[in-house]
């Protein structure tokens, strides 16, 4: 392996971001407009993980597709990023962060406007396919570039500017997505992309001109790389159809797992015997960057589930459309953006596993007042809910992330960065087919042990039955084992959010498992130093 330092000029830079400047010294010529360049990629990018979803009917009428050849536009996408997220250390190293994120941001840009064009379902799926894999280093590159360019008394309000981008973007894409596929048409979508992208990565290919980066030429990890492909491209993919295929009834969904338990078993056991990897597996040898890991991939995932499962609910159960059942959802991301700039400010005051501790309180007391809901539930109820979770959320991203980044050195922050999004991504995938699984699982018990319980013989039962079907006993009964359905679901519903609020509690121990300092160790040596 060889290493070549290198430095670019910035012709008429200021003093402070020539190359002279020590590599953890430098400041973009303006760190604000640096800051919105990358703030706005990140958000494209992680808002494009949920825009095109309620908009799916639509593409799959425009395109001729099926409704299960529609979902693998989102599948495609979430495959190729999450195979793309854990080499963002290893494409760092060997073309440099700014480099990195100005093409990829390009790509993006590319891609996006790729599935704008596409004329057929099968080219919107390999369009997607490449979206989501040049998608997958923008956030942890983002999240390196953007603590480098703050001085350490202020890292934590570039983490915390992040983690609003993480909460709120998600939170927007279904609701931004309807909207635009209602007003104009679903191909739009993809093309307010463009702009977005080009502005971004013009920006902070400019600003960051003359970043000293240290670069590598690390060797080309084949196994590692071929193992990673097939092992998480064949997990996700198990994850994303395991419902509709009845999971292990299903002769793909076995195949899917041996080939997946096999390849990454192989990958795992490769990489932390190689050399050099192509995905440092080594970085969980750092305590708190372990049990942040930890802490995040458990407490995403359980927050990704009441994000899938409410959502459902509404319209599953209580009739809302897709809008309206976004307007409810929608006042999780309100306290998160007003309360992110004093948390970045200020969190650093605290212990931030104190910090963090009272976020997952706060999420676990909004779960726990879910497994109370029933059908004649409020949407003002439900807003409030969702609006008091926002304490929790507010408090949750910055401090575990400062958390797990805390312990690792300079050169480890882009890796460790895509790594722990990476572990998070696959999380949320495992969450959200676990629990819609468990919904529909919980509900047949339910309805069984409901109905279980009518007799055809019981003469208040024909009463209502007649009574329900208006004299027409096979439309009464219709009815009436829709309501059972219904109680039954929702049954399961305040079961699992039981659950989620005891999960939400369990997290404060994996916080706790970390220790002090948690400041990240930029000064040696920008985050951008390999």
């Amino acid at each position: 392996m060889t290493t070549t330092a290198r430095q670019e000029d910035a012709p008429g830079a200021t003093p402070r971001s020539g190359a002279s400047a020590a590599p953890g010294e430098f400041r973009p010529p303006n760190v604000a407009l640096t800051t919105l360049g990358l703030a706005l990629a990140s958000f494209m990018q992680v808002l494009d993980t949920t825009i095109a979803n309620v908009s799916l009917p639509t593409i799959s009428g425009n395109l001729g597709g099926s409704a299960n050849q529609a979902t693998w536009v989102i599948t495609s996408f979430a495959v190729s990023t999450a195979i793309a997220l854990p080499l963002t250390g290893w494409l760092a190293r060997r073309f440099g962060e700014r480099k990195l994120f100005v093409w990829s941001t390009m790509a993006f840009v590319v891609a996006s406007f790729l599935c704008g064009i596409a004329n057929s379902m099968g080219l919107l799926v390999l369009a997607r396919a490449l979206q989501g894999f040049v998608a997958g280093p923008m956030y942890p590159i983002t999240q390196a570039l953007l603590l480098s360019i703050y001085p350490p008394a202020r890292r934590g309000q570039a983490i915390a500017l992040l983690a609003m981008v993480t909460v709120v973007a998600p939170i927007a894409g279904p609701i931004l997505g309807g909207w635009i596929t209602d007003n104009y048409s679903w191909e739009w979508i993809f093309f307010v992309n463009v702009p977005i992208g080009i502005f971004a990565s013009l920006v902070v290919g400019r600003q960051l001109k003359g970043r000293p980066e240290r670069l590598e030429k690390p060797k080309m990890d084949y196994i590692g790389l071929a193992t990673l492909v097939v092992g998480v491209g064949a997990l996700q993919i198990l994850l994303d159809l395991g419902n509709d295929e009845d999971w292990f009834h299903s002769t793909t969904i076995v195949v899917l797992a041996i080939v997946a338990a096999i390849s990454l078993l192989v990958f795992v056991i490769w990489e932390l015997t190689d050399k050099d990897p192509i995905v440092n597996l080594r970085l969980f040898r750092h305590r708190n960057f372990a049990a942040g890991t930890l802490a995040m991939v458990v407490a995403y995932s359980a927050f990704f589930s009441v994000g899938i499962l409410v959502p459902l609910w509404l319209q599953r159960n209580l009739g809302y459309t897709a809008i309206w059942a976004g307007f409810a959802t929608a006042p999780i991301g309100i306290l998160p953006v007003l309360l992110t700039p004093f948390v970045g400010k200020y969190a650093n005051r605290f212990d931030l596993r104190m910090l963090a501790s009272v976020a997952f309180v706060a999420m676990s007391l909004t779960s726990f007042a879910r497994s109370h809901f029933n059908l004649d539930v409020d949407f003002q109820h439900i807003a409030l809910v969702q609006l008091f979770q926002g304490i929790g959320v507010a408090l949750f991203f910055m401090p575990v992330l400062q958390i797990l980044l805390s312990d690792l050195e300079p050169h480890e922050i882009a890796a460790g960065s895509g790594l722990a999004t990476f572990v998070r991504t696959l999380g949320g995938s495992f969450a959200a087919s676990l629990t819609t699984y468990a919904w529909t699982e919980r509900g047949a018990v339910h309805h069984a042990h409901l109905a279980e319980k009518i007799s055809a013989h019981d003469a208040a039962t024909l009463q209502t039955v007649t009574q329900l079907g208006a004299g027409d006993l096979q439309r009464g009964a219709f009815v009436l084992d829709r309501m059972i359905a219904n109680q039954a679901a929702q049954i399961g519903f305040n079961e699992i959010f039981h659950l989620l609020g005891i999960i939400f509690l369990a997290v404060i121990l994996f916080v706790w498992l970390a220790k002090p300092p948690f400041a990240a160790k930029m000064g040696g040596a920008a985050a951008g130093g390999h």
